[in-house]
């Protein structure tokens, strides 16, 4: 039976109640896990707001502002991570972001300045959040992040986002092999399109997810609650052999040819 009872989860990305980060939260609190959050600060607050009351019924023992592109909140993140909880077993990174315009038209007039944000915020993270949470696994962990078929294949519109998703798949790899030892997995889960906040920013996302209701072998889209169940397999001990590795829950859309 999958058991997180006394496993401590740091969950970044939710932003509304259609994250997957949301739904990958609410399956491992459903397994017993004690749960921290992050939110992306602004000045107005709304983030923290938003998020706060959403998260509430998990009742999240950390409720955190986390901006990945700031290396003061990561180091204080996960400076009260140790100091509230003394260990870290389960990291979530759900954390992807292009500029909108650079997610239409013509993948060769995406900006300099775009596509190093893309790669920072959506790939780079990864790195900078195991880094900092590695040496607070001391009793083992799992690190699991969220990728797209785009980042192994061409997808009208993903242009730089595909891009920072073969990144964000490779650092996936490194760190496996690198944290492994330490008996610290690291997993990606490939979606398949859900319609997200961020999701929405891609151009023509309403067709790909008609498209793959009509090709996949299961004739639908998943659902946040899906990629949610396949995190709480890959965070509990029931994946305790797999690391490196990039699950498909899409349906079965990647193994279709024509």
């Amino acid at each position: 039976m999958l058991n997180l009872t006394g496993k401590n989860a740091l969950v970044t990305g939710i932003a509304n109640n259609r994250s997957i980060a949301w739904g990958i939260a609410q399956q491992l609190h459903q397994a017993g896990a004690n749960l921290g959050v992050t939110f992306l600060p602004d000045e107005k607050g709304r983030y923290e707001k938003k998020v706060a009351e959403l998260v509430e019924p998990l009742q999240p023992s950390l409720f955190l502002p986390c901006d990945v592109q700031n290396e003061e909140q990561i180091e204080s993140t996960f400076a009260t991570v140790q100091e509230k909880w003394g260990k870290l077993d389960i990291l979530i990174h759900c954390l992807a972001f292009a500029n909108k315009d650079d997610l239409t038209g013509d993948f060769s007039k995406t900006s300099r300045a775009g596509f190093n944000l893309a790669l920072e915020v959506s790939a780079y993270s990864l790195v900078q959040l195991s880094r900092a949470a590695s040496p607070l696994m001391t009793e083992g962990g799992s690190i699991i992040t969220l990728t797209y078929l785009g980042g192994v294949r061409v997808i009208s519109n993903y242009n730089v986002m595909g891009v920072a998703k073969a990144a964000l798949e490779m650092n996936v790899r490194y760190l496996a092999a690198e944290l492994g030892p330490q008996n610290i997995r690291v997993n990606a889960i490939s979606a398949g399109p859900i319609r997200t906040l961020a999701s929405s920013a891609v151009g023509g996302i309403l067709d790909m997810i008609h498209h793959v209701e009509e090709i996949a072998p299961l004739r639908r889209t998943v659902t946040q609650t899906e990629v949610g169940n396949t995190a709480a397999f890959l965070a509990s001990d029931l994946s305790s052999g797999i690391t490196g590795q990039v699950l498909y829950v899409d349906s079965g859309y990647a193994i279709m040819g024509m």
